[in-house]
């Protein structure tokens, strides 16, 4: 009584009842008719109706959401197209595809007598949806091979890798739809996550499937044992002998070069080998540069397993009486 005091204030207890009796009234009529009005028959609507694809799924696996859904135009009861318009107790209707990765979808012309049938008493008059699509693969077994993804390994100063990288196994097995095992590319990335690594590797590391197809895919093996080993490049120098080659009477060292010192690394394995070794440092004057009369030193022997080596002085004048 307050609320519509408070909006009518001019009306009196009288009149307000009055209101009270009036809109009572036109509930009831408006629902009378209402529910006069579903008791008929011969109403013509548009609603989705629930459907349900079933397949073999010990061979099959649908790599997409399948659809649950197809539109139709339907005739009949008021109280039963209220109920399937608002998706009252509704039962799916169940589309059974016995190959279904032969192709990828279904023309709804094949599946409406039965539909019709299902939606009894409710009459059939169109399918709206005039294809239903999905997409369902063929569940096969591959063999994939193992790969060390060696982006996120880092080795310390003056380290190398001394062997290859040795995976066991290395190929697995994985079991899934076809176009998620293509995704894969016949490969399988383990990351080998090190920083500043100085050390040989030996770790047993789990399989991780790419993002997108772990829901899909089953791997015949948990881990992979990974290998390899590093070595250390040594800093060392060297004082060369000079060895003057093929100089004619007319033509010297503008300078007495001194000592020439040779720096490098060394691969420790080769430590031995090389401390066996006798350097000299080789200026050949056939090897001149006859612009500026400047010669190049070489070293000699020059073995493979030397890294950054680095001569001081590199480069001597010559000077012609």
């Amino acid at each position: 009584m307050a609320k519509i005091n408070r909006f009518f204030p001019k009306l009196t207890p009288e009149k307000v009842r009055n209101l009270k009796v009036a809109a009572a009234c036109f509930l009831a009529a408006a629902t009378f008719w209402v529910l006069n009005a579903l008791n008929k028959d011969n109403y013509n609507t548009v609603v989705d109706y629930p459907i349900e694809i079933i397949f073999d799924e010990t061979e099959f696996m649908a790599v997409d959401k399948l659809p649950s859904r197809v539109t139709i135009e339907v005739n009949g009861n008021g109280w039963d197209l209220l109920r399937k318009y608002f998706k009252f107790n509704e039962t799916p209707f169940l589309i059974e595809i016995n190959n279904p990765s032969t192709k990828d979808y279904l023309l709804t012309s094949d599946i409406r007598r039965s539909l019709a049938e299902n939606i009894s008493p409710t009459s059939l008059i169109s399918m709206v949806t005039d294809t239903v699509k999905f997409k369902i693969d063929k569940i096969v077994t591959r063999k994939i091979k193992i790969a060390a993804d060696t982006s996120n390994l880092s080795l310390a100063k003056n380290f190398r890798l001394a062997s290859a990288i040795e995976i066991d196994p290395a190929i697995v097995s994985v079991k899934g739809p076809t176009s998620i095992l293509q995704k894969l590319n016949g490969e399988l990335l383990v990351t080998v996550d090190e920083n500043k690594l100085s050390g040989n590797y030996n770790k047993i590391l789990p399989l991780e499937l790419p993002s997108g197809t772990k829901e899909y895919l089953e791997l015949d093996e948990e881990s992979v044992h990974i290998r390899f080993e590093v070595f250390q490049l040594l800093e060392g120098n060297k004082r060369l002998k000079t060895k003057l080659t093929n100089f004619p009477k007319t033509a010297s060292l503008k300078e007495d070069p001194g000592t020439i010192v040779m720096s490098y690394l060394v691969d420790e394995r080769k430590a031995k080998q090389l401390s066996e070794m006798d350097f000299e440092a080789v200026i050949n004057y056939a090897n001149r540069n006859r612009d500026d009369s400047t010669v190049r030193i070489q070293i000699s022997p020059n073995p493979s397993f030397l890294e950054n080596v680095v001569i001081k002085p590199e480069v001597l004048k010559i000077k012609y009486e």
